[in-house]
């Protein structure tokens, strides 16, 4: 029983290595993506490219090692929310880093048109989703619910720059028709980020769960009540 329990112990350990490398590989597209866009490095963009196929087979390989967990330790009550929460948890890793291709690709096909005036602060918004992906896995890591739901505050802040870009990319497209193509391409880059903050607040989201029991997703949040019960 002892050596069954160690056992059980070490996978636990192994699957938050997985879940915490896959978030290392996911920030660093993001970060990748954001230099091809705006220093226009488009090996930086490729790279992002080729790294999409290691995110992608970290994915299955955590996936397996929960459902090994699931169906061969049948863990009970902390470990089982754990688990699956960490099942959850990849699939939104794995999202992110599909929008980080995203990105790349469109910054791929802007760098072959000449540059836009510097008019939306996207590395503004880039280190946010990135703090945002970054305190959702510390949040994890530590079952900490109070991280969690702050970060989730933070996908305000994402909300709010996406409209404001929105609003100045749609004025310059009008003020000149020529550019509209590209101010579509950073429209959809502006989106992206936007939903790489989604689903950082998905990820706190099953923290609370994991950690509270408590299911949070679409109540509402507000900076007057941080300690997690979402009314």
């Amino acid at each position: 029983m002892e050596h069954k329990a160690t056992h059980f112990a070490a996978k636990l350990k192994e699957l938050t290595e997985l879940v915490l490398r896959q978030g290392g590989l996911v920030e660093e597209a993001i970060g990748k993506s954001v230099h091809a866009l705006v220093d226009r490095d488009s090996a930086s963009a490729g790279e992002v490219l080729e790294n999409d196929e290691v995110i992608d087979s970290l994915e299955l390989e955590i996936d397996h090692l929960c459902l090994e967990l699931l169906l061969l330790q049948q863990p009970m009550a902390r470990d089982l929310r754990f688990i699956t929460t960490a099942m959850k948890i990849n699939s939104d890793l794995e999202r992110i880093g599909d929008h980080a291709v995203n990105i790349s690709e469109r910054a791929l096909e802007l760098n072959e048109e000449p540059p836009l005036p510097t008019f939306i602060d996207l590395p503004l918004m880039a280190s946010r989703a990135q703090a945002m992906v970054r305190n959702a896995l510390d949040a994890f890591v530590r079952r900490d619910d109070d991280l969690a739901v702050q970060t989730i505050l933070k996908d305000r802040e994402l909300n709010h720059q996406m409209t404001e870009n929105f609003s100045r990319l749609t004025d310059h497209a009008r003020n000149r028709p020529e550019d509209i193509a590209q101010a579509l391409r950073l429209s959809f880059v502006t989106k992206y980020f936007e939903r790489i903050g989604d689903m950082s607040k998905n990820i706190c989201e099953q923290v609370v769960f994991m950690t509270k029991g408590e299911i949070i997703k679409h109540q509402h949040i507000t900076r007057g009540n941080e300690d997690g019960d979402g009314s």
